[in-house]
């Protein structure tokens, strides 16, 4: 079991959160972006840096986790994918992307994009507040003692 942050566009106090839980439950975190990332790294916390371009990180992650592992990510093709390929995806906000919303999240993610670029809607989502991060902190926490658990279980 391990813990994949989509690391370049992931708000550094979700990392945080990350990596208090990850010591906490002893579970290993990667985080993937196309920068460098300037995090001290222990045993349990590393970092793949991949080439510039566009889902690069995206597609080392779908390509690399497994259905065991749980992804952070605001992305919402990849968090289909990776639940298409039976893992789990949360995003930094709390909310647990699943085989019965993640389809429409696509939807209507693509719907946006499309309204932004016609120019009938500008801006994006709203900045990252205390409640989204409290919701994610205990979203995280709830997901990752139940996958802890169902891990050592088996």
């Amino acid at each position: 079991m391990k813990i994949w942050i989509d690391a370049d566009a992931c708000p550094r106090v979700v990392k945080d959160i990350v990596f208090r839980a990850s010591e906490r439950l002893k579970v290993p975190v990667c985080l993937v972006a196309n920068t460098d990332l300037s995090r001290a790294h222990t045993s349990l916390i590393t970092s793949v840096r991949v080439k510039a371009g566009f889902d690069v990180a995206d597609d080392y992650i779908a390509e690399n986790a497994e259905a065991c592992d749980l992804v952070i990510t605001a992305d919402i093709p990849l968090a289909a994918r990776v639940v298409e390929k039976g893992g789990v995806a949360l995003d930094p906000r709390g909310e647990l992307y699943t085989e019965e919303n993640v389809g429409e999240r696509l939807s209507y993610r693509n719907l946006m994009a499309e309204l932004r670029t016609d120019g009938l809607l500008v801006g994006g989502p709203a900045q990252l507040g205390l409640t989204d991060r409290n919701r994610f902190a205990s979203a995280l926490d709830r997901l990752l003692t139940k996958m802890v658990r169902e891990h050592r279980s088996q």
